[in-house]
């Protein structure tokens, strides 16, 4: 996300799940020292590699690792980017595979954005947080899980930003189709399993696409940075859905 420059200019930005895939994408551009791109406390080599950002890693599941916020003076942007993808039905989702969705996609919102709107009331700020199109806004196979937490996200940012108008703060979620990234090959390796090959899989979710491909990574970055803008400031407590046609 580039504040160094142009729209974002001067302002302090966070990005969580900074690692790899629309965090990384987020926060990569991030210039002048002013980002700050937070990974969870696994894959620190990747984070490691994060170009024009500061960095540190903290499990945004943990409340008291969120107190990371608290060397901050301020907060302009936050991107909230971390989640986490179970495949099954309800039937196959177990309560571990139940509470690890919901610390890791729920409750890590609840710990970061919690964090934040104090360092943003004196001024005012932007929070985007990644949402997903399967969620409370459609229904998606083998996502009971994943559908809950991100549902979640969307009423949480939803609230916030009618908590926090009049402070000037703007909460909004971005909510992406299937977007090309590291998750995304996670996924169709799990379910080329089940239907026997990648190839297969791989066709199951580019089905599903009226566009006719995946989106990236760098689509999704552009539209938080967008609504991290004065440009998008007459814009919040919205669910935006970026998905290339799947909802329509």
């Amino acid at each position: 996300m580039n504040q160094g420059t142009g729209r974002l200019a001067g302002r302090v930005a966070v990005v969580t799940a900074a690692g790899q895939g629309i965090g990384r994408a987020t926060a990569e551009p991030a210039g002048g020292g002013r980002g700050r791109g937070l990974r969870q406390r696994h894959q620190a080599d990747l984070l490691a590699s994060l170009q024009g950002a500061a960095t540190a890693r903290l499990d945004a599941t943990d409340a008291a690792a969120a107190a990371y916020f608290s060397a901050f003076a301020r907060i302009d942007v936050l991107v909230h980017a971390v989640g986490y993808v179970h495949q099954g039905t309800i039937e196959e989702c177990g309560p571990e595979d139940w509470r690890r969705s919901v610390s890791i996609t729920l409750d890590s919102a609840y710990n970061v954005i919690g964090r934040a709107v104090p360092k943003m009331k004196a001024h005012g700020g932007s929070i985007v947080t990644i949402g997903s199109v399967a969620s409370s806004i459609k229904g998606f196979p083998r996502r009971a899980a994943y559908g809950a937490a991100k549902g979640g996200v969307i009423g949480l940012t939803k609230a916030v930003a009618t908590d926090y108008v009049s402070f000037g703060i703007r909460c909004n979620s971005v909510c992406p189709g299937t977007v090309a990234s590291p998750s995304l090959e996670e996924r169709i390796g799990e379910l080329g399993e089940t239907l026997g090959s990648r190839e297969e899989a791989y066709r199951a979710f580019i089905s599903r696409q009226p566009a006719g491909r995946f989106g990236t990574v760098e689509e999704i970055a552009a539209f938080c940075a967008f609504l991290a803008s004065d440009e998008a400031a007459f814009i919040t407590g919205q669910a935006i859905n970026v998905d290339g046609g799947i909802t329509i």
